[in-house]
């Protein structure tokens, strides 16, 4: 006979969290940090199939850790200042940069073209990680460097992941444009026209519009909610690889990396 006193099989332990108050916790800092301001916590519960009773207790109890804050008037909820702190924590622990480096490392000795990691700064990139192909001239891309996002590869990458509307709200205008070698979109108009096209082709194309003679591709990064997390770039000489090719080769072996990098920060984790 068949022993009845044997566990559930693992895939019933996988499917179920062994601590559910901790996973619909998570759950919910997860689904504030997601919202553009505080949330209702109907729709909390609502939008987590939680037990709205439930999502009232926890929430209380984050607010006694200073996790989330109540805002009574709105009868909302918004995440609190020991959230912010372990933003800071996160920044300061540098994981990104850490996760990235062994990624990008790889990608320059499978290609053999300098390769970087950026994350979005307002209307600026901000380099994290730089990984220089041997014989390869420096770049301008040096870790702690700040460049004009809709001039680079990888700032074009994250903004073509990003709601149309943030996008307009960074570059209303012409004043928005920052330029350095005169190419480059220099208008709303144009910018949409450029992240179109990187959207239909799945990659960011930068051609001397940073440094004259060297050209770009960028591939998105994106975190867990589907959001820009950052971007990895291959650069070149113009001169030195003009093969038409060339991009596309080289956007196969950046979107491996990229898929690589979003496996090491959890984006494949439910949520």
């Amino acid at each position: 006979m068949p022993d009845t006193s044997s566990p559930l099989p693992d895939r019933v332990s996988e499917t179920r969290p062994q601590v559910p108050a901790a996973d619909q916790t998570l759950r919910i800092l997860s689904f504030l940090a997601r919202q553009r301001g505080p949330a209702p916590a109907r729709s909390i519960a609502t939008a987590l199939e939680i037990p709205r009773s439930t999502v009232y207790h926890l929430l209380a109890t984050l607010q006694e850790h200073q996790f989330v804050v109540h805002l009574p008037e709105e009868r909302r909820w918004g995440l609190g200042i020991a959230a912010f702190e372990l933003a800071g924590g996160y920044s300061r622990q540098e994981p990104l940069a850490r996760l990235g480096r062994p990624v990008l490392a790889d990608l320059v000795d499978r290609v053999g073209e300098s390769a970087h990691l950026a994350v979005m700064h307002g209307r600026d990139v901000l380099y994290i990680v730089e990984e220089r192909a041997p014989r390869r001239p420096a770049l301008v891309t040096d870790v702690g460097v700040r460049l004009p996002a809709h001039l680079t590869a990888t700032g074009r990458a994250m903004l073509a992941a990003l709601p149309r509307e943030q996008v307009r709200a960074l570059f209303p205008d012409a004043a928005a444009f920052a330029d350095r070698t005169g190419r480059g979109p220099r208008r709303p108009g144009e910018l949409r026209d450029v992240l179109r096209e990187v959207r239909d082709r799945g990659y960011a194309v930068e051609d001397g519009e940073v440094t004259l003679g060297t050209r770009s591709i960028g591939v998105v990064v994106r975190d867990h909610a589907g959001w820009p997390a950052a971007a990895v770039a291959l650069t070149w000489s113009a001169d030195e690889r003009p093969d038409a090719d060339l991009p596309s080769a080289l956007a196969s072996a950046a979107r491996a990396a990229s898929d690589e990098l979003e496996r090491r920060i959890g984006r494949s984790r439910r949520t």
